[in-house]
């Protein structure tokens, strides 16, 4: 596998106040530094309501977690809000053994998401 395989890929879209990003590939610690640059991107430019779709995120290590975290502090500051939507069981599995799913506002769909807001 290249390295350009192991990035994970985001996809935006724009749903009234609320920006969906649809991540897909590996959340790991090659990976997830890219991954928050992005997102800080997309904040920087004052999207600060995001909903991320994880339906295709099949993995998610401690490095992606610590991505998480770092962008639902970034929002808290900005009185923002971070949602994630759609995770598959084995992402949940590791998110409910680290109790992230404490710290993370995590919701089956992204209609039940975007009601969150």
């Amino acid at each position: 596998m290249s390295s350009k395989e192991e990035l994970v890929r985001i996809k935006s879209e724009v749903k009234g106040e609320i920006l969906v990003l649809q991540l897909t590939g590996r959340l790991d610690a090659v990976s997830s530094p890219q991954a928050e640059r992005e997102v800080f991107d997309f904040i920087n430019e004052g999207h600060y309501k995001l909903l991320v779709d994880f339906s295709t995120v099949e993995y998610l290590s401690s490095a992606g977690m610590r991505m998480l975290l770092s962008i639902t502090k970034k929002l808290r500051t900005l009185s923002g809000k971070l949602v994630i939507c759609s995770v598959n069981r084995n992402v949940m599995d590791v998110l409910k053994m680290s109790g992230f799913d404490h710290v993370l506002e995590l919701f089956e769909s992204e209609d039940d998401a975007l009601r969150q807001f």
